[in-house]
């Protein structure tokens, strides 16, 4: 089994930072991509951003230029700096992990509890 655990949420106004950050253990041979995604308030849960074991990252759209995904493959580890945030970035924001588990080598995909960010005006 394997947990990911975020931290760093909380209220911030606009224009403000905040950097997130997810720890994941347990039963980990290798993780693949690992991401951030976010689930306001009566809407689907979205892409942010992602980040292979390469380093190679993926943002949304809405995101680029503000935000960066970071990781630290030696303690699993997944990071994601805000800045210039923005009311609309308010959000649950969710930890994702492509594991490849031990001892099994099986390939699984794991969820965070989520931790909120609130951006207000």
């Amino acid at each position: 089994q394997v947990q990911l655990v975020e931290s760093g949420g909380g209220v911030v106004q606009a224009g403000g930072s905040l950097r997130l950050s997810c720890a994941a253990s347990g039963s980990i041979f290798r993780i693949n991509v690992m991401g951030w995604y976010r689930q306001a308030p009566g809407k689907q849960r979205e892409l942010v951003a992602t980040i292979t074991s390469g380093g190679d990252t993926n943002y949304v759209d809405s995101v680029k230029g503000r935000f960066t995904i970071s990781r630290d493959n030696a303690k699993n580890w997944v990071y994601l700096q805000m800045n210039s945030l923005k009311p609309e970035d308010t959000a649950v924001y969710y930890c994702n992990a492509d594991v490849y588990n031990s001892p099994d080598y099986n390939r699984r995909n794991y969820w965070g509890q989520g931790t909120q960010v609130t951006v207000s005006s």
